[in-house]
């Protein structure tokens, strides 16, 4: 119940007595104890629709449960608390300075940026948790970044890091960015979408992947990683060791070296606002990257057939100019049963979506086991 006022909004006893299947003594029960936790409250009535009497509005209490979210990518560090119901009180961003870059420094950085963030939360606030996402492959079991070749990081102990940099009393977890937007945009942009693929655009491509309404995380949380799947054998090298591998020819490295522009801050806005000018090799570098981005979609359009295939970062700022190539490569790649079920449609949380996917996560426990998470008897 707790889980459908997150994700869903708030909602009357008796809309939550249908949708739960639960009777109407029971409903009541679970708000009187999800109230005692500080989680939820009730505050006004529906309508009365016939006789009886108006049912009560229960309402999330987003200070209840909050959540320090963190990214880290290439070329920027975000933060942001949120509260239950994906309430976002503050969120900051800044680019990564480029003579910080280690995993230490980093830490430190993410200190300077919190502290003001976690002091204007409410008086009455409960922090249960720290979720990061990190672009690279991350084991979930004891939050170790194992490889992260465009940020330089190989084999880091992130979550012990955090928790000694932070000092904060509460869990810290850490995932890949792209499976913690996948989880952002099935939980608060499209609920009810139960396969989903959501493919992130930085300097490289990662994957989230929602099947049958669940996180598709392989054995240790390394499952997704399609930046790294090869599309051209004779292709160019790639950071990561390999040679043709999908970012190589679709990210954001391949759209500024064929359209001439150095690599660096700026360089897809001036590539957007060349393409918006008319500037043909701007033009003609959006077509192919959008040809290859199409082909590797159509291939994994075939390998999960999802309902909906969500682009995010560089790809969802770009998605007009990337759409048409895009569109026609993966009708030529995937098959015509499953390419036709599957559209592709560009974030709709934006460039949050990994920094609230990292919020989600950290929330998680409190939607599974409200009582145990916050520290009720």
């Amino acid at each position: 119940m707790l889980e459908k006022l997150h994700l869903s909004g708030s909602a009357s006893r008796s809309e939550l007595t249908t949708t739960t299947g639960l009777n109407r003594s029971t409903i009541a029960a679970l708000v009187g104890e999800l109230g005692e936790l500080g989680l939820v409250e009730e505050r006004g009535t529906t309508p009365a629709a016939g006789p009886g009497r108006p049912s009560p509005m229960v309402h999330t209490r987003p200070q209840g449960a909050v959540a320090l979210a963190i990214e880290f990518i290439v070329d920027s560090l975000g933060v942001a608390t949120v509260g239950l119901g994906g309430h976002v009180y503050n969120l900051v961003r800044i680019a990564r300075p480029t003579d910080r870059f280690s995993p230490a420094e980093t830490a430190q950085d993410v200190v300077k940026l919190a502290g003001p963030l976690l002091d204007a939360l409410p008086p009455d606030h409960r922090l249960v948790g720290v979720g990061a996402a990190v672009a690279g492959t991350t084991r979930r079991a004891d939050g170790v970044v194992t490889f992260a070749p465009n940020l330089g990081w190989r084999d880091v102990p992130l979550a012990a890091l955090l928790e000694e940099e932070l000092c904060l009393p509460v869990p810290v977890s850490v995932a890949n960015e792209a499976d913690l937007g996948a989880l952002a945009e099935h939980r608060r942009a499209r609920p009810g979408t139960d396969h989903l693929l959501y493919i992130s655009g930085e300097v490289g491509i990662g994957c989230g992947a929602i099947i049958d309404g669940r996180p598709l995380l392989g054995a240790a949380g390394y499952a997704g990683e399609a930046g790294h799947t090869l599309i051209k054998p004779d292709g160019r090298p790639c950071r990561c060791g390999a040679r043709g591998c999908w970012e190589t020819e679709a990210g954001e490295a391949a759209l500024l070296r064929l359209a001439g522009v150095p690599s660096g801050a700026g360089g897809i806005e001036t590539v957007a606002e060349r393409a918006a000018a008319g500037d043909e090799p701007a033009l003609r570098a959006l077509d192919e990257v959008g040809r290859w981005l199409g082909l590797g979609i159509g291939n994994l359009v075939n390998l999960f057939n999802p309902d909906v295939v969500v682009l995010g970062g560089v790809y969802e700022r770009l998605f007009a100019r990337l759409e048409p190539s895009m569109t026609e490569a993966v009708r030529a790649r995937a098959l015509a049963s499953s390419g036709e079920m599957a559209a592709i449609v560009r974030s709709g949380l934006g460039s949050d979506a990994a920094l609230l996917g990292a919020a989600e996560l950290a929330l998680s426990e409190v939607l599974a086991d409200p009582a145990a998470a916050t520290g009720a008897p």
